[in-house]
């Protein structure tokens, strides 16, 4: 006799076992995900299965465990042959019991911190809790904190009073040669916060940030490598409109063009952003200050078309939900940098970049030909040191010529 879960997912037999009665709403839960219907029956298959196990092994319910979910996989894989996708499947139905209640959430083994780990764990603390940095900046900064008194300290108690600045130049000396230009920068200025940080508690009575070497770099040494106007107009040709997905990628690659803005602030852009009385987009850059910025005709009627014809139904506040199930927001920048990257390949052009960094400077090097300046650039792509803006002028040949000298002896 066949068991109806909810429409079209049908089990050949009826559930049993002490997480029968939570099938339908482990079903509705992924049908309400995106979920296609396939995907719907197989993973409901799968937590049925897993019931029926629990009752064969006389498991109650507030007893269930991710060790029963090993246990049973051991099981399953004598009878039948596991597939890709049936560990994510029975995860997904424990994560929706944990959630409800019905089972506990686990105590996880808290591993036993050494001396330069709770060091750097205060360190985090402050700079989130007392500084309000951003969780980029944290996530950046912390690592070579907790890398730096490892060095120093290993597993011995991590003493800052004995902190000395030969240790500190040693320890860049030591990092500068295997880090990027970039990084080496970031490792320095994390360095000269933690020093400052010890001195500010009182465990370091010398200034030691001041220690810290200075990585050389020349400033605006390189030119920015910005997409052609003509490759922007093919990649957008390029993009099938017909489909919800070419509406949402078509949208998505016009506010990188058009307006300049980061993958970050496309991905995290929410539908309260979009003021469609005034005409105008509240974007929150990275710094977490917010830009507003008109809304060009072209991109908003992009965005409209995506709302009402390819957006799935959902109650995330993201403008951009991902095309596959779970549906939700992009996790992050980087999502946006594939659906770019993706598409670059797919249209076959050859772009300076395979990122969206590089329509940016597309943006910025068309307004600088068309006589914008530099603080009407800046202020486009919401630069709050102008000194950011100058790299543009590199760009500018044309500007450029009327300050080259003439050569010696005139042109032969």
């Amino acid at each position: 006799m066949k068991f109806v879960v909810i429409d079209q997912v049908v089990l050949s037999r009826p559930a049993e076992g002490p997480l029968a009665a939570h099938l339908v709403s482990f079903a509705e839960s992924l049908r309400a995900q995106g979920y296609c219907l396939y995907s719907q029956k197989r993973q409901v298959r799968i937590a049925a299965c897993f019931s029926r196990w629990l009752k064969h092994a006389h498991v109650e319910v507030r007893s269930v465990c991710t060790d029963h979910a090993v246990r049973y996989f051991r099981y399953r894989a004598r009878h039948v042959q596991l597939l890709p996708g049936d560990a994510a499947a029975l995860t997904h139905f424990i994560d929706l019991l944990r959630h409800q209640g019905v089972i506990p959430a686990e105590k996880k083994s808290v591993p036993r911190l050494t001396s330069a780990e709770r060091c750097a764990q205060a360190y985090e603390q402050y700079l989130r809790e007392t500084r309000a940095l951003a969780k980029t900046s944290i996530a950046n900064y912390v690592p070579f904190i907790r890398d730096f008194l490892n060095d120093r300290f290993g597993d011995q108690r991590a003493t800052l009073s004995q902190l000395c600045a030969d240790d500190v130049v040693k320890f860049v000396q030591r990092q500068v040669p295997r880090l990027h230009l970039k990084r080496a920068k970031l490792m320095t200025t994390a360095l000269r916060s933690f020093l400052r940080y010890a001195r500010y508690r009182g465990d370091v009575p010398l200034d030691l940030a001041a220690a810290v070497p200075v990585v050389a770099n020349w400033s605006l040494t390189s030119i920015p490598r910005a997409i052609a106007a003509d490759q922007v107009e093919a990649l957008l040709a390029s993009i099938d409109q017909h489909t919800a997905t070419g509406r949402r990628d078509y949208a998505i690659v016009l506010l990188l063009a058009r307006l300049g803005l980061r993958s970050g602030e496309v991905a995290f852009l929410e539908l309260d952003d979009i003021d469609w009385n005034t005409g105008y987009l509240s974007v929150r850059s990275k710094s977490g200050q917010r830009n507003e910025l008109p809304l060009p005709t072209e991109v908003g009627k992009a965005i409209a078309a995506y709302l009402r014809r390819g957006r799935p139904q959902s109650s995330c506040r993201r403008v951009f939900l991902r095309d596959k199930a779970p549906i939700a927001g992009f996790h992050g920048a980087s999502g946006v940098g594939s659906l770019v990257r993706h598409s670059l390949l797919r249209a076959g052009i050859n772009a300076p970049t395979k990122g969206t960094h590089q329509f940016r400077h597309g943006l910025a090097t068309n307004m600088l030909s068309q006589g914008a300046s530099l603080g009407e650039i800046g202020e486009v792509l919401g630069h709050h040191n102008p000194q950011t803006t100058m790299i543009y002028a590199k760009v500018d040949i044309n500007a450029l010529r009327t300050l080259a000298l003439p050569w010696p002896g005139g042109v032969k």
